[in-house]
């Protein structure tokens, strides 16, 4: 049986494709097609199954992730969605929690909720917090909707009904109700797609994946048909925003579980790379053609979060976007890519992003119809790219549409030439993918000493040595296969599942037979999901619980054993929380009551044992030969000077290269500064390290 596996990343710009198969790897990237992306998936499966010699009945597995889920919420262009909610509260999704993301603006905006209030329909039925019914589902109210979904032309149903989280019995019956009134129109009930307490939360959540269900699940039906009619069989993976592998069963019915699909591949890329290289604090950085993603990575995991927010108004503003309660690896993701469009606002200041040219019409560069500057224009122009060589020679890039753009929009309203022009653009993003590191170390409370920055995506070399140096990293990483890095993590990720579900607990009250009866269900439950797709592997299992003192407002994660709880375990328990506390706040609180407001059980299976190697342990042997020279204009300095050239592919491990210089390959480019340093490891990876001048 073959044991070549396949991996697929959609982004805004490129659709990245990697092949394994006997220890070797094969890389391509290709244009997305954003009107059709099924298109652009099978353009790169036959290109790179070409390059690998390989036909489709050779392939074992096939990994996907994408982010069409996150632009759909975005740009809104999902389905017509309506929400059905306990009667009274049809406007939780419009008032939220009533923070202000900016309490000193009077004229603060904030996000439109998908669903529009016409279409938030009550039907009169209670629950109690313990799940006990206070007034009966009134069926008829369920069925009278009918006749106005018909006429609104509703193509997706979400079920928030309050308290549902505890018992869903209410909404259950809504779908069977539903189905039997309206069979095409899919339902999503907040009961399965986020049962936790806490309902703008929960409904929202709801409410995003009603609203992309239809699309997700048209897009990945009509590849899994492209794909079997070329002549695949094996099975079809989704990478979800968690860092899991799931069917693509569960994917149609869960889709905003996949909304930050493709970063967490290059989360996963990161951190397999950090505990490969004996590294356990690490900065991933992954510049791709839309965005720029960073995300902390300590004791080779990335850092985990169970809330998100999508499709912000306010840059950088927590509290600006709609909230998902989904399991996510926590990351900050900025408008800040190859195709980020570069402008001069009101001010006279230069801007980029967030809006971004995407791969149509693309870059100016690209010669597809596009005049308006962006990155890749301003990389470009002061030399760092190869106009030639740009995505492996697959496109090939016009200088001279760059300078005429970056003249036309940015140096002839700030009275600078065409590369001045360009400088700024690079530097004014390089700033603002650092001022975002920044600003998410500060809210993770942890700080850039002593890190590594791990670059990838095919901008994250480009720019990584240059962030590096604006938040005080002085180590930089760029693993072989950087410039599709997402998709080589999907290969890295296991199969898995995490289940999430609310049972308010004190430890002065502990009801341990309610707890552990829970925590059974969430384990049949996230087993079942992985079963479907890890054919036998053995599997691991994590308990968390998230608690907080008595009248706080947040919670902190909290191990628990895997074992059926009994009462000496809660001393432990409770021992757990307030030395995690400690680590948060340095200090518990004596004497104060832990309340437990929710349990998360996640499956998954075994990861795939480590190379053997070393990779710091390569000797420096030599100095190798450029291929040739260009003109690149410094961004630190504005001076233009001849910087080598050097071909990946001819470098061996050992080989040293003094910056300034740039190791060009198909998917990307590794800027190395004047002020720095690179080697080969053993693994072929770029070791860059500052350079004291």
């Amino acid at each position: 049986m073959s044991s070549a596996r396949l991996a697929v990343d959609i982004g805004g710009t490129f659709t990245d494709l990697a092949l394994e198969h006997r220890g070797q790897r094969a890389t391509i990237k290709v244009l997305t097609t954003p009107a059709a992306p099924e298109k652009g998936v099978m353009d790169g499966v036959r290109a790179i199954l070409a390059a690998a010699n390989l036909q489709p009945a050779d392939i074992a597995l096939i990994v996907h992730g994408t982010t069409l889920a996150t632009n759909a919420v975005i740009e809104r262009k999902g389905a017509r969605t309506a929400l059905i909610t306990t009667e009274g509260f049809r406007d939780v999704i419009a008032m939220g929690n009533e923070s202000r993301y900016d309490q000193y603006d009077l004229n603060i905006v904030l996000p439109e909720p998908l669903v529009p209030r016409h279409l938030r329909l009550p039907v009169p039925e209670r629950l109690d917090n313990t799940g006990q019914i206070l007034r009966p589902l009134d069926e008829a109210a369920v069925r009278a909707l009918t006749p106005l979904l018909q006429r609104e032309g509703v193509e997706s149903i979400a079920v928030g009904l309050l308290h549902a989280f505890v018992n869903g019995d209410h909404e259950r019956r809504v779908r069977a109700i539903l189905n039997e009134e309206l069979p095409h129109i899919p339902v999503s009930l907040s009961c399965e797609v986020s049962p936790e307490m806490r309902e703008w939360e929960r409904f929202s959540t709801t409410a995003a994946n009603a609203y992309v269900q239809p699309m997700m699940a048209r897009y990945l039906r009509i590849l899994e048909a492209d794909l079997k009619a070329m002549g695949f069989a094996a099975p079809l993976f989704l990478m979800m925003s968690g860092g899991g592998l799931t069917t693509i069963e569960t994917a149609c019915r869960f889709p905003i579980r996949l909304v930050e699909s493709g970063p967490a591949g290059g989360a996963i890329f990161s951190a397999h790379i950090a505990r490969q290289c004996g590294l356990d604090s690490v900065l991933s950085f992954d510049m791709g053609g839309t965005t720029a993603k960073i995300c902390l990575i300590d004791n080779f995991e990335p850092q985990t979060a169970r809330t998100f927010e999508v499709a912000r108004v306010g840059r950088f503003r927590k509290g600006s976007g709609l909230p998902l309660r989904i399991p996510v690896i926590e990351m900050v993701e900025i408008g800040a890519g190859g195709g980020s469009i570069a402008h001069v606002d009101g001010m006279g200041r230069i801007g980029v992003g967030p809006e971004s040219a995407g791969a149509v019409p693309g870059p100016a560069c690209y010669a597809k119809g596009g005049t308006r500057p962006a990155v890749t224009d301003a990389n470009l122009s002061l030399g760092r790219y190869d106009a030639d060589r740009f995505a492996g020679g697959t496109i090939r890039l016009d200088p001279t549409a760059a300078h005429d753009a970056l003249l036309a929009h940015i140096g002839a309203p700030l009275g600078l030439t065409a590369d001045m022009a360009g400088l700024g653009v690079v530097e004014m993003v390089d700033e603002n993918m650092a001022n975002a590191a920044r600003v998410h170390a500060i809210e993770s409370g942890k700080t850039y000493d002593g890190r590594t920055l791990i670059a990838f995506g095919g901008g994250g070399p480009v720019h990584g040595c240059r962030v590096a140096e604006k938040i005080g990293i002085r180590r930089v990483l760029v693993p072989s296969g950087a410039g599709v890095g997402s998709a080589i993590g999907f290969l890295r990720a296991p199969v898995g599942y995490e289940v999430v579900r609310s049972l308010y607990q004190r430890f002065s009250s502990f009801d341990v037979a309610a707890v552990n009866d829970l925590l059974s269900d969430m384990q049949q439950e996230a087993q079942a999901v992985v079963a479907e797709g890890s054919f036998g592997a053995p599997t691991v299992e994590r308990r968390i619980a998230y608690m907080r003192y008595v009248g706080q407002g947040h919670e902190i994660p909290v191990p628990l054993p895997n074992h059926v709880l009994g009462e000496e375990d809660v001393a432990t328990i409770r021992a757990a929380y307030d030395h995690e506390y400690a680590k948060f706040f340095d200090r518990p609180v004596p004497g104060s009551d832990v309340e437990i407001m929710s349990y998360a059980v996640v499956v998954a299976t075994v990861a795939e044992p480590l190379d053997a190697a070393d990779g710091t342990d390569a000797p420096l042997t030599s100095e190798p030969t450029p291929v040739r020279s260009q003109l690149v204009r410094d961004t630190v300095t504005g001076d233009v000077a001849p910087w080598n050239i050097f071909d990946r592919a001819d470098l061996t491990p050992g080989a040293r290269i003094l910056g300034p210089a740039i190791v060009a390959e198909d998917e990307t480019s590794t800027l190395i500064g004047p002020n720095w340093q690179g080697r080969i490891d053993s693994f072929g990876y770029i070791e860059l390290t500052r350079v004291d001048s």
